[in-house]
């Protein structure tokens, strides 16, 4: 079936028909439709890079559960009042209890599914110390553990014939008149066909934004913001899109690979950060827990030192983990040392490596209800980085794997019930034919402005004035350039060739990365404070009356929410108030 438009003709479109749809084969959508498939729901997973090198194999150090293979006084209330207090008071209670208390039976899952944990000469799963947790509660496997967990998700996918195409890009949620979903829309990256699905509800599970800055630890094709777009076009909302972590250890060079991740758990293991004057630093910043101290922190601390001319001669500082023995290394940090000879021919045995803070992990995401993930749009569903609300100001190390497994199973299980209390499937052929349209006349553009140019733009644009630390001038400055940006996107190129569709890929990457950057501009604008990640210095303080999220829409631009307390159990375990030792702006 071919169509034509504005004397573009099309490839074919492939109409399917499903139950639930899910949008993303990383972690969190491979959890979700393995639970609707166990429960014998139709489900078709869509992903537009290989599944099998989603986001999620990124994930190197660990996955969090308060199992007490280690600990025996740990418990979930704990690991709620670690993640609650680390977040800087801005995660929704609610959440981190759904998380907390579910996360053994997360682990649960994953044992029965195959997962290859490490594990203790009495078979216990072994745990260990990730930067503010009160207890040994990250289970690992190696430094691979998100690796082996997608892989893990993947061999039960194929083993309850979960059907996945890896190469179709959506660029549109499909909602009717009464402003409820009914499938998607999207293109084969590969030859071009259009994809019009059909579904009762739609689980998006797309990822984050932090591809949206120049240093990131996102690969070239990934977290652009395409969640955050889909949702906000079908009429959803983003909460918090200005809380972005930064971890303090991406590489530098190559420039081809800058701000590839070293793992957390090279400081878990013993690995030490020192200035570009051979100082090690932390003490300055935190001293009792030095190294193991917070994300936030720690990225914080090496960008102070580099912005006051005491880093490395590429602009860095260095993390040291060469005094480890040998065996420590190549048993506990395997990918690490891979990694860097890789990339560097470097031996992590001997040499320190040159690092400096990346942007990591969207802590904020589509605004989703606490219990189900369920978003303001009936029938669409939210989970994993494309989501919001476990993580506030700063995420623990280790939470955002054990996030994507319980609430996989929980939104899995509320789509299912959604469709089958639906009475009929309302569709709207206005809708699809806006979706077709939509791709037709970025096929039929053949502008000056070149799409990736204008990527890179957005991403200049990112690092220089919203990244670790921010103000009131730069976020005012970098809003004035993304409006110049918005201006040109008007007359890009879309040249499809030989080698498949990728340069259209790239305009609605484009599309989603400038709204993102816009929601994430306007949000830190309004946040005149400094909490956890967000670093104003022209508010170094945390504001009480900011102890809300940030709820933001193109029709309603941002709104403060308020956030539920927290229960008295909960309350009691987080012992000390929220320090701000080490918070030193600039």
């Amino acid at each position: 079936m071919t169509r034509s438009y504005g004397g573009i003709v099309s490839t074919s479109e492939r109409q399917l028909s499903t139950t639930v749809l899910v949008i993303g084969t990383g972690g969190s959508g491979l959890r979700a439709a393995i639970e609707l498939a166990e429960a014998g729901v139709d489900v078709l997973a869509l992903g537009k890079r290989p599944k099998s090198d989603a986001h999620t194999s990124l994930a190197a150090g660990g996955i969090n559960a308060a199992l007490g293979t280690m600990d025996e006084d740990d418990s979930w209330q704990q690991h709620a009042a670690d993640t609650l207090k680390e977040s800087y008071l801005l995660a929704n209670p609610e959440t981190v209890e759904i998380v907390t208390k579910g996360a053994a039976r997360g682990i649960d899952d994953l044992e029965r599914y195959g997962m290859p944990f490490a594990r203790e000469e009495d078979g216990r799963i072994s745990q260990r110390f990730f930067g503010a947790h009160t207890y040994r509660r990250t289970a690992f496997a190696g430094d691979y553990t998100g690796l082996e967990i997608q892989r893990t998700l993947i061999n039960r996918a194929v083993q309850l014939k979960v059907p996945i195409l890896d190469t179709v890009y959506i660029t549109r949620v499909l909602v009717n008149d009464d402003g409820a979903v009914f499938g998607a829309y999207g293109f084969d990256l590969e030859d071009g066909t259009r994809y019009l699905i059909h579904a009762d509800a739609v689980i998006l599970a797309a990822g984050g934004h932090n591809r949206i800055w120049r240093r990131t630890s996102s690969r070239r094709d990934e977290n652009t913001g395409d969640s955050f777009r889909l949702a906000v076009e079908a009429g959803g909302r983003l909460r918090d899109p200005e809380l972005v972590q930064f971890h303090p250890s991406g590489i530098i060079e190559p420039e081809s690979a800058a701000g590839t991740l070293i793992s957390e758990a090279a400081r878990g293991e013993g690995g030490i950060l020192r200035n570009g004057l051979g100082e090690r630093f932390m003490h300055k910043y935190d001293p009792e827990r030095l190294e193991l101290s917070t994300r936030d922190r720690v990225a914080l601390a090496c960008y102070t030192e580099i912005k006051e001319g005491r880093g490395t001669p590429n602009g860095g500082v260095w993390l040291d983990v060469s005094h480890l023995p040998r065996e420590t290394i190549m048993t506990r940090l395997p990918r690490v040392y891979q990694t860097m000879l890789e990339l560097q021919m470097l031996d992590i045995t001997k040499d320190p490596i040159e690092i400096a803070p990346t942007a990591h992990y969207s802590m904020g995401g589509v605004w989703v209800r606490s219990s189900d993930h369920g978003t303001d749009v009936p029938g669409l569903y939210a989970i994993g980085e494309a989501s919001s609300g476990l993580h506030g100001a700063n995420r623990l190390g280790g939470n955002s794997l054990i996030e994507l497994l319980v609430f996989g199973r929980i939104v899995g299980q509320a789509a299912a019930g959604y469709s089958a209390a639906l009475p009929a499937q309302v569709r709207s052929a206005a809708a699809v034919d806006q979706a077709r349209a939509e791709i037709a006349e970025l096929l039929a553009s053949d502008g000056p402005e070149n799409v990736r140019a204008l990527q890179r733009a957005i991403r200049d644009t990112m690092t220089e004035h919203a990244g670790v630390v921010r103000s009131e001038d730069g976020l005012r400055a970098g809003l004035a350039e993304l409006e110049a940006i918005e201006r040109r996107m008007a007359d890009v190129g879309v040249h499809p060739d030989i080698a498949g569709y990728h340069d259209l890929a790239h305009a609605f990457d484009l599309k989603s990365a400038a709204l993102a950057a816009r929601a994430t501009l306007e949000a830190a604008l309004e946040r005149r404070e400094t909490r956890g990640c967000h670093n104003r210095s022209d508010f170094p303080e945390t504001d009480p009356e900011l102890q809300a999220n940030l709820v933001w829409s193109p029709s309603t631009g941002v709104v403060r929410e308020p956030i539920p307390p927290i229960p008295d159990e909960i309350l009691a375990l987080m012992r000390d108030e929220v320090s701000v030792v080490g918070k030193l702006v600039e």
